[in-house]
């Protein structure tokens, strides 16, 4: 079983505008994506219990760089720019999407990726270019439909089915699940995803701290 982090001891770390401006680590980063009007920092703060970790725009499109929390030793949170939001102009958007394509396909720290996607506009060309990419590199992907508040609960459960049955058509390690950072569906079955990218670092410490005890008993 693997061990459960307490999310709500996440902290920002740093934000850099590309990959060469992020610390050097040998831990694991999972990523954070999605489109810019796709609730992705309300779910980060939901995920990690706190209502301002991420700061949150009214403008979509705001977020120009990548920005790095620490959930524990060796375990981090990347938010990623958000991605296809129209009223950005094009020389910042093709910008971003440099740095960001730079950050998944350079990053070796990167073992997950969490996509975000509005259950009323899920699957659109962008995300599913970021799903195939992922699958291609042999990255597991949490596709989260958020703001399923938004849908009544047979609405909700229909548009699942539809998204998943899609899914299989990238391959790979793909799961979809229903996310509500307003009303908290979806929060435990995302934090115990990130519990399990998370364990191969976890473990470590946790075989020193047993030689410790063994030496110690000697």
């Amino acid at each position: 079983m693997n061990p459960s982090l307490n999310y709500r001891n996440t902290h920002f770390i740093t934000s850099a505008p590309d990959i060469r401006a992020l610390p050097h680590d040998t831990g694991i980063e999972i990523a954070f994506a999605g489109r810019s009007n796709a609730g992705k920092s309300s779910s980060i703060n939901r995920l990690c219990d706190q209502k301002s970790l991420v700061k949150t725009s009214k403008t979509p499109g705001r977020t120009q760089l990548i920005n790095l929390f620490k959930v524990d030793e060796g375990c981090h949170i990347v938010d990623l720019p958000g991605y296809g939001y129209a009223q950005v102009p094009l020389e910042m958007k093709l910008k971003w999407q440099k740095s960001l394509g730079e950050y998944l396909q350079k990053r070796n720290q990167l073992k997950g990726l969490v996509v975000l996607m509005d259950i009323r506009h899920p699957l659109k060309e962008l995300d599913q270019d970021l799903i195939f990419w992922a699958v291609d590199s042999n990255l597991p992907v949490l596709a989260l439909l958020t703001k399923c508040d938004k849908l009544k609960s047979g609405a909700r459960k229909a548009e699942l089915l539809k998204v998943r049955e899609a899914a299989k058509d990238f391959g790979g390690d793909v799961e979809v699940e229903l996310y509500s950072s307003l009303k908290g569906i979806g929060v435990d079955k995302l934090r115990k995803k990130l519990d399990g990218w998370y364990a191969p670092t976890l473990e470590i410490p946790q075989e020193s701290d047993q030689q410790d005890t063994e030496n110690d008993d000697a």
